[in-house]
């Protein structure tokens, strides 16, 4: 049986009527998002939000990114803060969401049908670039020794390699990252690193698996690659991940596009190729 992990990374969602960056409202998009995932083939194992689940950390920007998600209904959902985020603020406004423990930092082990799903937390509060100490690392260490013999996700919110976005990268993981790869390097049962942050979909060979950043289903990074690029964001279309692991197979890793599109349509008719 197919396992399906949907990640979704940095909706970033105010509170009702307020506009992010003083022009976007990113709730309806993230509401869009859910309705795609609703609307998938196949059914999903649970859902992971790699960060920035809100814009400030507020109480009622979380009590909006719950009414959001709740169409969802049973899907197991996993909630991991970004740099947009606060921690005790999020565990306060999620109480049932037990895994996200009650002080300290935000790091669980999870089964996701069958992988193992380990979240890891590079906040560093009051900063919007991320790291890793030794404390964390050790951690992630002992977690990932205890699920060696099972397929491994790692999510987290920093992606730990260079985008070659400037601006991004200034704000990325600026410590912890090659001694992260290092553990990854060691444990070839780690299918995937999954980040956020990014606001696009990018993915970099990391410690023999893969590492990848998710699109934002509401506003993404403008795709520049100066070293000097302005710090600005773009309404591409949106989308979030699909990962999904075959009994026995690879992790194979999708970006889905969240919205309403013409289509389907068929290629074939009769059993000929439509001319």
């Amino acid at each position: 049986m197919t396992t399906l992990l949907l990640q979704l990374s940095d909706p970033h969602i105010r509170e009702p009527g307020r506009l992010a960056y003083g022009r976007i409202n990113t709730a309806p998009y993230l509401a869009q998002a859910v309705q795609t995932m609703l609307r998938l083939p196949q059914r999903a194992d649970a859902l992971v939000i790699t960060g920035d689940l809100t814009d400030f950390g507020r109480a009622a920007e979380y009590e909006h990114l719950r009414a959001l998600l709740a169409p969802l209904g049973p899907l197991p959902t996993y909630l991991l803060p970004g740099n947009h985020d606060e921690r005790t603020q999020l565990r306060q406004s999620f109480p049932q969401h037990t895994y996200l423990g009650t002080e300290g930092f935000v790091q669980y082990c999870v089964p996701v049908g069958g992988l193992t799903l380990i979240a890891l937390d590079t906040v560093v509060p009051g900063a919007s670039e991320g790291s890793l100490c030794r404390e964390r690392l050790a951690w992630l260490a002992d977690a990932l020794d205890a699920h060696r013999h099972r397929p491994v996700v790692i999510a987290m919110h920093h992606p730990p390699f260079q985008t070659l976005i400037g601006h991004m990268d200034a704000i990325g993981l600026l410590s912890g990252a090659a001694q992260l790869e290092a553990l990854v390097a060691r444990h070839p049962n780690v299918e995937r690193v999954i980040c956020g942050h990014l606001h696009r979909s990018i993915q970099v060979r990391f410690g023999g698996a893969i590492a990848m950043t998710a699109p934002s289903p509401a506003h993404q990074v403008c795709l520049d690659l100066a070293p000097d690029a302005a710090s600005a964001w773009t309404l591409e279309p949106p989308g979030f991940a699909v990962h999904a692991l075959s009994e026995g197979g690879r992790l194979v890793s999708h970006t889905a596009a969240s919205g309403v599109y013409e289509g389907p349509y068929p290629f074939h008719e009769g059993g000929q190729l439509i001319d």
